[in-house]
Formats: C-alpha cells, sequence, structure tokens
C-alpha cells in the first residue's frame, strides 16, 4: 500500500521524521538538549522566579551608581529612620515622600541623645523617575548624573534610613552588591575550574595517580573552615591595600572549596570512563585530553552547573558573616557583610532596627540563587 494515501492524516511534525526536507531539518533542530532544557525550565515557577531576581541583580550591581538615589558615602543624619511614603496627599494622588526633619527647636531624645525627627506631611516631596542627582561614571567610563528615581527637588530620600555615620543604607546596600556578587561569582568561576578539571583527570586516569589525588581532596576537606578564614585573614596587616584584602579572600574561599566539587564530578567521571564511547573513542586512537574535554566534560557539564548555582549563595553567606566580623573588605568598600557590623550592638539594634536592612539584600540573593538552581537541577535531570 502506498505510503501516499496516508500523507493527509500525517502531522506536520511527524512527517519529519519520515524524509529531509527543510521543515523536518527545522523541526529536529528544536528538539536540541538545550530546547528541551529551557522547555522544561520555564514551566517551573520558582525556576523562573529565581532566574528573572538573579538577572534583576546583576543588572543593579552593574549599574549600581544609576539605581542608588544618594551617594553610599554621603553623611547625612545619622540613624535617620526610614522615610514614609503615601499615595494620597492634599494635591491629589501619586506617589509622594513625606521626608523626614528635625522638629523644630531642636529637641534631644532623653535615651539616644539624637535630634527629634519626624515626618513632614505638610510639603510632600513627589518620586519621580530619571532625575538628577549626584555625578558619577556609568560603567566607570561615561560621566553621567542621572538616577533612575528620586525627587527632583533636591530632599534627601532614605527608604531604608541611613546607619550610624548618616549613609543611606539602600544605596550603600545597592553598591555592595558589586563587591558582593564579584567574590562570589569570582570565587565560584575558580573553584568550578579547579574542582572540575581535578575531578575529570584523577576519575579519567585512576590507579595510583587517583588515590594520591584524592588523598589530597580529604585533607583540604578536613580542614576547619571558619578557624582557617580567622587565622588567614589576621596574616594580613590591618594597613594593607584593600586589593590585598580583595585577593585574599578569593584566594582563600577558592582554597577551600574547590575539593567537594571536585569530589563530585571524579564519580561522575568514573562511571563515564567505561561507557561505549569513550572506548571507541580510545579504539580509534583519541588522545587523553580529547576524551576528557570533548567526550566526558559535556556529560558532568549538567551537574557542574546546578552545582555552580548553589555554590554563589554559600559564597554570599560565608562573605556576608566574615564581613560581619571585620575579616572581609575594608572601607571605603562596600559590602553586605560590612554593612553588618553594625548589628552587632544589641542595644543599637533595639533602638534603630532598620540597620538590618542590609540582611533583605543578602536574603533576595541566596533565594534567587538557590530558587534559580532548584529549577535547572529539574530541568537538567534526565529522570
Amino acid at each position: 500500500m502506498s505510503a501516499d494515501l496516508f500523507a493527509p492524516f500525517v502531522k506536520a511534525e511527524d512527517a519529519g521524521y519520515l524524509d529531509s526536507t527543510p521543515g523536518a531539518a527545522r523541526f529536529a533542530k528544536s528538539e536540541a538538549y538545550v530546547t528541551l532544557v529551557w522547555r522544561k525550565f520555564r514551566r517551573s515557577v520558582t525556576g523562573m522566579i529565581g532566574l528573572s531576581l538573579v538577572v534583576l541583580l546583576l543588572l543593579m550591581a552593574l549599574f549600581a551608581d544609576f539605581v542608588s538615589p544618594l551617594d553610599p558615602k554621603e553623611p547625612y543624619l545619622a540613624f535617620a529612620p526610614p522615610d514614609p511614603m503615601s499615595f494620597a496627599t492634599k494635591e491629589g494622588y501619586g506617589l509622594r515622600l513625606n521626608a523626614y526633619q528635625i522638629v523644630e527647636g531642636g529637641e534631644l531624645d532623653p535615651i539616644t541623645f539624637q535630634p527629634l525627627t519626624g515626618p513632614d506631611y505638610d510639603h510632600p516631596h513627589p518620586i519621580k523617575f530619571l532625575v538628577q542627582g549626584y555625578p558619577y561614571k556609568l560603567l566607570g567610563l561615561i560621566p553621567a548624573s542621572v538616577h533612575l528615581f528620586g525627587t527632583d527637588d533636591g530632599s534627601h530620600f532614605h527608604i531604608l534610613g541611613t546607619d550610624k555615620f548618616g549613609r543611606d543604607i539602600f544605596s550603600r546596600g545597592v553598591s555592595g552588591s558589586r563587591i558582593t556578587l564579584f567574590i562570589s561569582l569570582t570565587t565560584v568561576a575558580l573553584l568550578t575550574l579547579i574542582g572540575t578539571s581535578v575531578g575529570l583527570i584523577s576519575g579519567y586516569v585512576g590507579g595510583r595517580f587517583d588515590s594520591w589525588v584524592q588523598r589530597f581532596v580529604e585533607i583540604v576537606l578536613a580542614f576547619p573552615q571558619l578557624p582557617l578564614y580567622l587565622a588567614l585573614a589576621s596574616v594580613i596587616p590591618v594597613t594593607a591595600p584593600n586589593w590585598v584584602f580583595f585577593t585574599f579572600l578569593i584566594a582563600v574561599l577558592t582554597t577551600v572549596s574547590w575539593a567537594q566539587l571536585s569530589r563530585e564530578v571524579r564519580g561522575k567521571t568514573l562511571a563515564l570512563a567505561r561507557i561505549e564511547y569513550v572506548r571507541a573513542a580510545q579504539a580509534v586512537g583519541a588522545g587523553d585530553g580529547r576524551i576528557i574535554f570533548r567526550h566526558i566534560l559535556p556529560n558532568v557539564l549538567s551537574h557542574v552547573i546546578v552545582a555552580v548555582t548553589i555554590w554563589i549563595p554559600a559564597i554570599i553567606l560565608i562573605e556576608s558573616f566574615l564581613g560581619f566580623l571585620g575579616f572581609a573588605v575594608k572601607p571605603p568598600l562596600i559590602s553586605w557583610g560590612m554593612m553588618l557590623q553594625d548589628c552587632g550592638n544589641f542595644s543599637v539594634l533595639g533602638s534603630y532596627p532598620w540597620i538590618l536592612s542590609p540582611v533583605g539584600f543578602v536574603l533576595l540573593a541566596v533565594f534567587a540563587f538557590n530558587a534559580l538552581g532548584d529549577g535547572l537541577r529539574d530541568a537538567i535531570d534526565p529522570y
């Protein structure tokens, strides 16, 4: 019986499997591995939320000066509470800022001895987008003074209040995302490169070489990380330049973190090295480097991608903890961990709870990368 009799009942995409027409080629191309992963990933609500937040965090860090309404290093009123905002005013509806100001008479709080402040409901300041503010260099190159939002009358705009030196917490949190995310992404990139390479080579070569490498990996894993951080950080003199602290922190975090990923990649490489296509490549004379990086690496890359999204929030938490203890970057650099140093005094924390606001940036970043990793894990998992 001729196949042409069934042609009207065959779907166009199904016909792509029966011939080599251009339409069939396009359909086969649409079923690539990356396309299948993306199709499954975009059905994950948590994964898509994490991806959106990660993109927003990276854009915020890249254009931090543009997003910051105030100069993060400029002192204003110390321990000023967050400015209240309202949508309904005497003039009508619209987002308005009831900025805090010192009350008339200059009275002081009897407990904190700070000037008494209160919101100015009679003279609200309209909040607008793309307003002029303090000058900066966009991406470190282009002089600019336009900011994403703020007030165009020069009034101070403290969304999350100010710290003990009067610096705007929101602007410092936005600027601090640069240092924290750069440390995290750079550290994860280095530990991924080292851990993946060591795991691949150790698992593929095997034998005595693999045994010695794994003993070294176990030694690295056996070190208690927190005492090691504190001991190594105390070696650097306080008067050292900022780039020394910056580089040293990345080096220490990378040194104590690559071994776990190496162990995971090595386990997967041991299983893949015995599969038929690897033995076929060895039989035709392919070199070890080609087999490792052209045949085995693509098959462990899915696990490495998921591990990266898990390691990034872990490094963010470690940097924040070290910054809270004072063993991370030093002023005038800004990081989320360094901003949390003001939260070490319980009396200050009880009187000015808004200084805990940097914790929100940390929680947002950790949730974003964890949600992204959870979605990628479900999309990449073939089972």
